[in-house]
């Protein structure tokens, strides 16, 4: 298994078709199954390049399982925080640790582009994913997101993390 940022010679489709089953999976009974049903293959294709935005991909015999985006905050509320915009595997890898291992490479990009102070955006009602995130431990915010999607009137919550500062004082050295 190898974890590394995105090449321009990666097959985005292959990378973009990790996004569409994990959200097919993830949001099951979340997002309107019609609308999970409707999303066209490749369709974050074009999220993979922009400006800004960094990202790992997670490889296991040659086939790409695993992706994370990553960036400086996209919020002026946060300026200084580093934000996890995306986190996904194959449904097939979930639960068996592959997830921790991709969480743990995203926050140590973050903490090596100087951000001690990381959030992300979850829905509110993916339980699984929020418990997920607080094994690793993330903690609530009181900020929240109000969205639709696919005419579902959903909200995303925030969840932060704080790198001790035994960390920031190793790297330092």
């Amino acid at each position: 298994m190898e974890i590394r940022h995105i090449r321009q010679s990666d097959d985005r489709f292959a990378i973009s078709r990790i996004y569409e089953e994990s959200w097919k999976f993830a949001y099951k009974d979340i997002i309107p199954q019609n609308y999970l049903e409707s999303i066209p293959v490749g369709h974050w294709v074009s999220n993979l390049d922009k400006e800004g935005m960094n990202t790992l991909v997670m490889i296991e015999d040659d086939i790409f399982i695993g992706t994370s985006s990553y960036c400086k905050s996209r919020f002026s509320d946060f300026s200084n925080f580093g934000e996890i915009v995306s986190i996904y595997l194959l449904p097939q890898y979930i639960g068996k640790g592959y997830g921790k291992l991709l969480l743990d490479a995203v926050v140590g990009e973050l903490a090596h582009l100087g951000f001690y102070d990381i959030f992300l955006w979850v829905l509110e009602d993916n339980l699984r994913a929020r418990k997920f995130y607080e094994k690793a431990g993330f903690t609530l915010s009181e900020n929240y997101l109000d969205d639709n999607i696919g005419g579902k009137e959903l909200r995303e919550i925030q969840y932060c993390f704080q790198i001790c500062s035994n960390l920031r004082n190793i790297e330092d050295r």
